[in-house]
């Protein structure tokens, strides 16, 4: 069966078609700067090694980003008529967590719950209405991020608010990056069958995942995207109160919006970037509130490892993935050291060269770096659906 993974972000695109269940990747493209007139970036390939690359493209929407990857694909290795399904990395839906056909309902509840993920919940919908006109045969299928955390004990979900505001409206802690970590535990559980695991995924979006046994058992997500680590632009965790306190001052919402969602994070700390690279360039060369940014990252992340490591019990492995956590030798480092209470100690020279176990011989915890693969989470989840 031939599926197709399509990954929507707020401006671009990202595709894999794969062969199942052979899980061997046919042909992989993406679009970048979604909505440009004029300077989209296009590139596609395939196992023929028909490689294409276009820049200063107009793409105008994720219908046209769509489109043109398939015409690739169709001139090239597959007819599109032979996918005969497609699984799109989804956020969120009121009605399901996990798995499910992307159906009338589905859809309604990603609209209705589109609030706590805005920008990525339109990316989604926007994506998923222009493929079905593309493969009107295709099975659409949504793997959505939350559905990995389903095995989060409520006592960790529940907010302390009216109870009835959980039964009827599902306040609750709900956990995203769900693929990512689930691909994490995947490649532990092939290790090991018992263990403990801390899973870092790091990127211009982060989270802190606890897995026991492979599965989530608690994570630093909260119910929308605004919560947990400082992200790149996202604020993380943060008193709620003081929204209205910034009303009172004068903010309009969107001016508050803005901040939270767009200015913050390590750009609104650091004045510099949210690019944790330009960030820890502007660090290295003395600049004090860009140190001060990754002081606070880096904190928010001790912070969560170590109350995750007492929800586990202990502490058999510590995983770093994702952008920042696959080639921050520095992050990494930073981390670690705060970790010496719970036995935790790297190599310096293994962490410099990204090595798969970067952890000192004496460590009593494995500290692993693992590329993470959503996409192929995304295809497995998607072909085992009935």
């Amino acid at each position: 069966m031939k599926i197709l993974v399509c990954n929507a972000g707020s401006t671009s695109l990202k595709f894999k078609l794969f062969e199942m269940p052979s899980e061997r990747v046919i042909a992989s493209g993406g679009v970048e700067r979604v909505g440009s007139e004029d300077d989209a970036v296009f590139h596609y390939r395939s196992i023929d090694c028909e490689e294409v690359n276009l820049q200063k493209c107009s793409i105008k929407d994720y219908k046209s980003g769509i489109e043109l990857f398939l015409k690739h694909l169709s001139s090239d290795i597959c007819g599109i008529d032979e996918i005969r399904r497609v699984g799109f990395k989804t956020v969120l839906s009121r009605t399901c967590f996990g798995t499910c056909e992307l159906d009338d309902q589905v859809l309604r509840g990603m609209r209705d719950w589109q609030v706590l993920a805005p920008v990525h919940a339109r990316a989604y919908l926007e994506s998923i209405q222009a493929m079905k006109q593309s493969l009107p045969d295709a099975r659409m299928i949504g793997v959505f991020e939350t559905g990995f955390h389903k095995t989060i004990p409520l006592e960790r979900r529940i907010y302390g608010v009216p109870y009835q505001w959980y039964e009827k409206y599902g306040i609750q802690r709900l956990g995203f990056h769900g693929a990512s970590h689930s691909y994490i535990a995947s490649c532990l559980s092939a290790l090991k069958q018992h263990y403990r695991a801390i899973s870092c995924h790091l990127g211009g979006s982060g989270s802190i995942c606890a897995i026991l046994d492979g599965k989530s058992i608690d994570t630093s997500f909260g119910m929308s995207l605004e919560t947990g680590l400082i992200h790149a632009n996202r604020v993380g965790d943060m008193d709620p109160t003081m929204v209205f306190y910034l009303m009172q001052e004068g903010l309009g919402q969107d001016e508050i919006l803005n901040g939270l969602q767009i200015n913050g994070g390590l750009a609104g700390i650091s004045g510099v970037s949210g690019d944790l690279r330009y960030v820890q360039e502007a660090a290295d060369k003395g600049n004090s509130r860009a140190k001060l940014a990754l002081d606070a990252y880096v904190n928010g992340i001790v912070h969560y490892i170590g109350a995750f490591a007492m929800d586990l019990g202990g502490l058999d492995n510590l995983v770093f993935t994702a952008g920042i956590g696959e080639h921050s030798a520095a992050v990494r480092k930073a981390v670690c050291q705060k970790l010496g209470a719970l036995g935790v100690r790297i190599d310096d020279s293994k962490n410099d060269r990204n090595c798969p176990i970067i952890s000192a011989d004496d460590s009593d915890v494995v500290v692993r770096v693992i590329p993470t693969d959503e996409e192929l989470v995304v295809a497995r989840e998607t072909y085992k659906l009935d």
